[in-house]
């Protein structure tokens, strides 16, 4: 067999062996590779599709994989060894998958041939992310809006530590004379700044590292819905509307990603700034990081962080009417 589509972006060669996932490069394969214990299954993949041979008798098989060329791999799947005796028979039975890495399709299968979608670090975020857009597309029949519709949830669900962060910010701007006095003060001791600036946060009770609160929190869900949109086979090809043809390609026309980078310069505008000089260039010039960033990301992501600033901004809105 091949070893997948070129410019695969996952390696070939992949086995349940031990309850543990096991991807192996081509090239990382000597010459061949043996696995000896508890074989589950072991097979070919690329980005959306598994071939996998599997065994219904795991214990006594034997997993071999062998490389051919650069970019060709060999599978050998063999059972226990037995001797016979005249006039005995002996079978072993394999049940091969060839079809999408779809979760609900894996699952169904069984033989926890699920795990061959695996999306790494963020896994554990990442399943249920996708499960949840499979449920809301049923009902939408659109998988931009369901992306939209977990958008609205996550921000619900982080709504209260976001809020917190926002007031603790707002506390901020109100030091800012006592702050600037500090910083002439003591402009050539560092450490004493320091120390002054501490008592400062601690007299009116404020945490200054909880500005960075609700960007520490999207970062785990910011990359778990990144890996969803790379390789779930349910979001290739998903158009959403208009010139969106495909959630899981980069916008061709890079609107998407410019109306983000705008909607995070209002968020940067309207967000009360500590009164660091430095720290108030670094939030300008990140919309336009952002924005660059984001021309190739998949629509997909770039429609959920569009959303989650446009919330955002409606947040403090809110707080900036009736927080005093």
């Amino acid at each position: 067999g091949s070893g997948g589509s070129a410019g695969a972006e996952v390696p070939p060669f992949t086995a349940l062996v031990k309850k543990e996932l096991q991807e192996i490069e081509i090239k990382d394969v000597k010459e061949e590779k043996r696995f000896s214990k508890d074989v589950h299954w072991g097979g070919f993949q690329n980005k959306y599709f598994l071939a996998a041979l599997i065994p219904k008798k795991t214990e006594g098989t034997e997993l071999i994989l062998k490389k051919v060329s650069d970019t060709d791999g060999e599978l050998r799947m063999g059972g226990a060894k037995a001797s016979l005796s005249a006039g005995t028979q002996f079978s072993q039975s394999y049940v091969m998958y060839l079809g999408p890495k779809d979760l609900d399709i894996l699952k169904a299968f069984g033989y926890e041939l699920d795990r061959a979608l695996d999306f790494g670090w963020f896994d554990v975020v990442a399943k249920p992310m996708l499960q949840a857009m499979k449920f809301f597309y049923q009902y939408t029949g659109n998988y931009g809006l369901a992306i939209i519709i977990l958008t609205v949830i996550i921000k619900i669900l982080f709504w209260w530590p976001t809020h917190i962060s926002y007031k603790s910010m707002k506390e901020m701007k109100k030091l800012q004379p006592e702050m600037a006095k500090l910083r002439e003060k003591f402009k050539d001791d560092r450490e004493k700044l320091n120390k002054e600036m501490m008592e400062l946060y601690r007299r009116y009770k404020i945490n200054p590292m909880s500005g960075c609160l609700p960007i520490a929190i999207q970062i785990p869900i910011f990359f778990a819905l990144y890996k969803v949109l790379l390789y779930s086979i349910e979001i290739r090809h998903a158009p959403f509307y208009w010139w969106i043809q495909d959630l899981s390609a980069q916008d061709p026309y890079y609107i998407s990603p410019i109306l983000m980078g705008a909607s995070m310069f209002v968020q940067q505008w309207m967000t009360p700034t500590t009164g660091d000089p430095t720290q108030a260039k670094m939030m300008l010039i990140m919309p336009v990081v952002f924005t660059f960033m984001f021309l190739t990301f998949p629509t997909g992501l770039v429609i959920y962080w569009l959303f989650n600033n446009l919330l955002s901004i409606g947040q403090q809105i809110y707080i900036n009417k009736h927080v005093g």
